[in-house]
């Protein structure tokens, strides 16, 4: 009888310990794991991205396996194997190189690890499970009228010099802002509102690998040396921030933003805290703020959902195709920022307090 008692006991107390262990702290997973893979520490938004995530998913209960590869592929690809080797149960990905995932992502398959593409879209796999991003094509549409307003191009006015630069060509987001910014600027440099003087009007032509400042920089010495001696540079679109303060340190070294050498304009992405002191100085113009604080909860909930064996939330199953599939997304609103309402956008929200802009 007694140890009829002692074996009834052992498997209450085992049945209430497992029911624990279901269960994780604010509705999370219990011990169940997270990875999340981000593309480099230099990008001061992957830092916040990455650190946003892995504080939601803590609190949620989940473990988390937070890892950035320098943008250097092979370290990314590395750090996803290690993570299934170690048998994480979902995988958020920011990747470096979109089209070299398709193997590790197999690997992912086969253990059943589901996965979330996070800012930029896995291409050529079936084992893509959503993709949390913001508007990426709304984007690029907003950096374009940013110019058209500003030079009053709906008005007939110009001629004015442009110069195209594009974002990573391994990244399939830089092909949604190029096409949404040409979905605007394209019909004035039919029209010749908008000169590129040095011809260079395709992507592969603009395109900076790793949306590198120091290249798109480069590129800015050798347009300016061959084509603008004794013209006026009017603007500069620019997709990304990086990018945008490499090209203003070039135009800066030839006395543009002194004397009688306005700054052009130049347009920006993620408001990041250098451009937006930049903005307040007066050189860079524009920026597009993707509230990284939203995707990061966007990311959280889906994957969330997905470990619970619950459908998340999306509101896209077109535009993403991988070319394998085409992705369920969740898309999230840009806000474009200038001079006039930097304040309101991003101090006021908390995102960057007034010090810090100092």
């Amino acid at each position: 009888m007694k140890k009829m008692l002692v074996l009834v006991s052992i498997i209450v107390l085992s049945l209430m310990t497992a029911c624990g262990n279901s269960e994780g702290a604010s509705g999370g997973e219990g011990k169940k794991s997270v990875g999340i893979a981000m593309p480099t520490k230099s990008s001061e938004r992957w830092v916040k991205d990455g650190e946003n995530m892995a504080a939601e998913f803590e609190e949620l209960g989940y473990k988390v396996d937070l890892q950035y590869a320098e943008d250097v592929v092979e370290n990314q690809i590395s750090q996803i194997e290690n993570m299934i080797t170690k048998g994480v149960d979902i995988l958020v990905i920011a990747s470096i190189d979109g089209e070299a995932l398709t193997d590790v992502l197999n690997q992912a398959k086969n253990q059943e690890i589901p996965v979330i593409a996070y800012d930029r879209l896995i291409m050529n796999s079936d084992h893509v499970s959503y993709y949390a991003t913001f508007d990426n094509f709304q984007v690029g549409v907003q950096q374009g009228e940013y110019i058209e307003k500003e030079l009053g191009l709906k008005d007939g006015k110009g001629p004015f010099n442009i110069e195209l630069f594009a974002g990573s060509p391994d990244d399939n987001n830089a092909y949604f802002f190029w096409d949404g910014a040409m979905s605007i600027l394209q019909p004035y440099i039919d029209k010749g509102q908008l000169v590129v003087q040095s011809g260079q009007t395709k992507f592969e032509q603009a395109a900076t690998l790793r949306w590198s400042g120091s290249k798109a920089q480069e590129r800015m010495d050798n347009i300016l040396s061959a084509h603008y001696s004794g013209k006026q540079l009017d603007v500069i679109y620019s997709p990304f921030d990086g990018i945008s303060r490499g090209v203003i340190s070039s135009l800066k070294a030839v006395g543009y933003g002194s004397g009688n050498k306005p700054m052009p304009i130049v347009t920006g992405q993620d408001a990041e805290l250098a451009s937006i002191k930049s903005i307040i100085a007066g050189e860079q113009t524009q920026t597009i703020f993707k509230d990284t604080r939203s995707l990061a909860e966007k990311a959280v909930q889906m994957a969330d959902a997905v470990l619970k064996g619950e459908e998340p939330e999306v509101n896209d199953k077109e535009t993403y195709d991988n070319g394998s599939k085409v992705v369920p997304a969740y898309l999230l609103e840009p806000i474009p920022v200038d001079i006039d309402n930097y304040k309101e956008v991003l101090v006021e929200s908390g995102y960057y307090t007034e010090d810090q802009l100092k």
